[in-house]
């Protein structure tokens, strides 16, 4: 059995960021695994600009930020296995895969990062009534086939959901010529960027209905009709606001879900909140010498922010190699508070803190002039004032390691007055 000190599973922005920080670092031993025939995942498919700003201070599309790291990565000797599919992984640390040119094959490895990204909710999902015709897409499935296989997927077009994906197809496919007559919310609000609101749909007069869905899909062998309600509070269609769309083509962008059939089979404790795996200040997950990090630990909206994250991981994961764990300090659990849905990490181990803390969450609802609270038996770390929080915006802040001294209690995120 072949061994590596250390294997990254994806190859996405997460997985590149991860290989290469890891090799900074020292580690010199490092194989991805990338069950694409192409590195960088769904980034090749993101023609769009917005990457980038962050982490090369410069715009760039989701090819460029993605080449960015491979021709860093062509500086380093890590070893990459392409159009190769990981089918298992154990408590011990051996990974399974097999590709056309090795077959089945078995490794192991001191540490492991885990980078598969995510997947869109389908219509099963979120079982959407009405015929089966054809013309209903996942908003993802129609940028691949327009931005990478040049097919249009569609002449007229509404869109279920908010997410990003959802807008920023909305304005693809109005400039290559198809005519998208509504975007439509389930919430009273948009689970996407502001600007992407902004740039996606309101530049070119898309309409966006808040707190409607689509309550039935019509057609015979494709898509003819759409019916979209308003919904209450309690999100019940509401009988006589039925609005009829005539289309033939149902994009979804209706969430997206960490890919972690993987890290269960493994073992890894996951986060029902988050749907990815718990993990320690350092990224580790409940399994000793395996992280998780990008969108497997929880949905970014921007690849800087994971590719960030991704790069502590694998820096991690190399102290982890050459020193191991200290377990010897008090370890607190990260709660959120009101109006908080989740907070990353979720467990931290104080001792392991190098200079701070930064803690990642997400807001329930659209909010203004709140303030965002850190708190550990009834002492305040921090208080941050923020003049706007939308549950599509991604949240963090940062406790100074001296804060973090004399917490011997849970520590709680929470917004307030």
């Amino acid at each position: 059995m072949k061994k590596y000190n250390l294997v990254i599973i994806g190859a996405g922005p997460a997985g590149l960021s991860a290989a290469y920080e890891a090799y900074k670092a020292g580690e010199r031993n490092i194989l991805i695994i990338e069950r694409d025939q192409h590195l960088g995942g769904i980034l090749n498919q993101c023609i769009h600009n917005g990457f980038g700003l962050h982490r090369f201070k410069e715009e760039l599309s989701g090819p460029e930020y993605a080449q960015r790291f491979i021709e860093m990565l062509k500086e380093t000797n890590v070893e990459v296995k392409s159009d190769s599919m990981v089918l298992h992984i154990t408590k011990d640390k051996e990974i399974h895969y097999i590709n056309s040119k090795e077959g089945y094959q078995v490794i192991s490895a001191k540490a492991i990062i885990l980078a598969m990204g995510c997947r869109e909710r389908t219509r099963g999902a979120i079982s959407i009534p009405g015929d089966r015709e054809s013309g209903v897409f996942t908003a993802g499935a129609a940028q691949k086939y327009c931005n990478m296989d040049g097919y249009l997927v569609g002449k007229r077009v509404v869109i279920l959901g908010s997410g990003d994906i959802g807008l920023i197809m909305a304005r693809r496919m109005t400039l290559e010529g198809a005519k998208v007559l509504a975007v439509v919310e389930l919430m009273p609000y948009s689970n996407g960027l502001t600007r992407n609101v902004v740039q996606c749909l309101e530049d070119f007069n898309i309409p966006l209905y808040l707190s409607h869905t689509v309550i039935d899909v019509i057609g015979h062998s494709r898509v003819e009709k759409v019916i979209v309600a308003k919904v209450d509070e309690n999100r019940k269609p509401i009988l006589g606001t039925e609005m009829e769309f005539d289309c033939d083509t149902l994009l979804l962008s209706v969430g997206l879900i960490p890919e972690n059939e993987l890290s269960k089979e493994a073992g890894v404790l996951l986060d029902n909140r988050t749907n990815g795996p718990i993990v320690y200040e350092n990224m580790e997950t409940s399994i000793p010498g395996v992280f998780a990090c990008g969108n497997v630990l929880h949905v970014h909206d921007l690849a800087d922010n994971a590719s960030i994250e991704a790069g502590r991981a694998g820096v991690a994961a190399y102290n982890y190699i050459t020193k191991g764990n200290d377990e010897s300090g008090l370890c607190v659990d990260l709660k959120n508070g009101d109006d908080v849905s989740y907070t990353v990490p979720q467990k931290l181990r104080i001792h392991n803190v190098e200079d701070s803390l930064n803690i990642f969450f997400r807001v329930r609802r659209v909010m203004k002039d709140k303030y965002l609270y850190v708190e550990s038996g009834g002492k305040v770390l921090a208080k941050v004032k923020k003049l706007h929080l939308a549950p599509g915006e991604m949240e963090s802040i940062r406790i100074p390691k001296e804060k973090l001294m004399d917490v011997v209690d849970s520590i709680i995120v929470r917004v307030g007055d």
